[in-house]
């Protein structure tokens, strides 16, 4: 038995503007019209409006419900898809209430501009492009698949006030050219230390030996005999004999590893990453180059001593 469009209306909750709407485009086709001119539908109008209505509702436009409806597409692959669409608009969201959040306790619209700017592939696409331009011709180097992976932020789907705050300086320090080239160098620098094989680098070699004695002074016998050991190592990773050329190199390795915008960068990537933040290198590396110069000091006087002194 067919049905006026007022008793569907009340059927389906749906209005009647509405309903002519989608029968005017064919999706609820008219079963019958009275003598009068008036519309008349049947049972399979009914399953037809509230399946429309659900699509409408999950966000899916005119010719995709045509399809569903029309049995064109199947409902199964329609809303696997429009389930993925949710999931990334679900992640959006949360990042953009974790970054108002951010600026409600900040009060920086600096802050709300650089964060809300970025989504997730972009914020992907920033990370990789920096790591490229570190790495370059480096990166198949097995000896950094685990930095690169260890200098990667992965800020989650909705982050902390600080983790926001950290994002946007991490940013700024990844986009700065003259870091990404300071960052570059010692990455040059490590990989010609290689000579093929993997080999510790050189940096965590100083931190590992130095941090255990810095309370003793650079001048002290303590240092010189770390200084004797970095040496010997370095000198056997990169095939150098003890001598000034192995000193320039390790101080180059050094003042670069020892650029506090890499301390800061690393900080922010453990805030951003929710990691332990490990301790800076900063100390570690200024103490042994102050005890290298003492040693090299000391070594260069006891020479100049010997070569100068009289017959006994």
């Amino acid at each position: 038995m067919n049905i006026p469009i007022g008793e569907l209306a009340q059927r389906t909750g749906m209005t009647v503007r509405a309903i002519r709407f989608y029968s005017d485009r064919g999706l609820v086709p008219v079963a019958e019209r009275t003598p009068a001119g008036y519309r008349r539908y049947d049972a399979e109008a009914v399953a037809r409006l509230d399946l429309i209505r659900t699509l409408r509702e999950l966000g899916l436009n005119l010719p995709t419900i045509r399809q569903v409806v029309d049995r064109e597409l199947a409902l199964a692959d329609v809303a696997a898809a429009h389930a993925e669409a949710l999931s990334v608009q679900i992640k959006t969201l949360r990042f953009r209430r974790a970054a108002l959040l951010a600026v409600a306790q900040r009060g920086s619209a600096r802050l709300l501009s650089e964060v809300t700017a970025f989504s997730t592939d972009e914020r992907r696409r920033l990370a990789d492009e920096f790591l490229d331009s570190v790495f370059g011709d480096h990166s198949e180097h097995p000896a950094f698949d685990g930095i690169a992976r260890s200098l990667t932020p992965e800020l989650p789907d909705a982050p902390t006030a600080e983790q926001v705050d950290a994002w946007v300086e991490w940013a700024q320090l990844a986009r700065d050219p003259d870091f990404r080239g300071s960052l570059s160098r010692l990455a040059a620098q490590h990989a010609a230390d290689q000579r093929g094989r993997l080999r510790r680098d050189v940096v965590a070699t100083v931190r590992d030996m130095a941090s255990p004695v810095m309370y003793a002074p650079p001048a002290s016998p303590q240092a010189a005999q770390v200084v004797s050991m970095v040496l010997a190592d370095y000198g056997d990773v990169c095939g150098l004999e003890p001598g000034d050329e192995l000193q320039q190199r390790l101080i180059s390795r050094l003042e670069a590893a020892k650029d506090p915008r890499r301390e800061r960068y690393l900080h922010h990537l453990s805030v951003i990453n929710g990691w332990t933040e490990s301790e800076p290198l900063g100390p570690a590396l200024e103490w042994f180059l102050e005890a290298l110069q003492a040693t090299t000091s000391a070594t260069a006087a006891a020479h100049h001593a010997a070569t100068t002194a009289g017959p006994g």
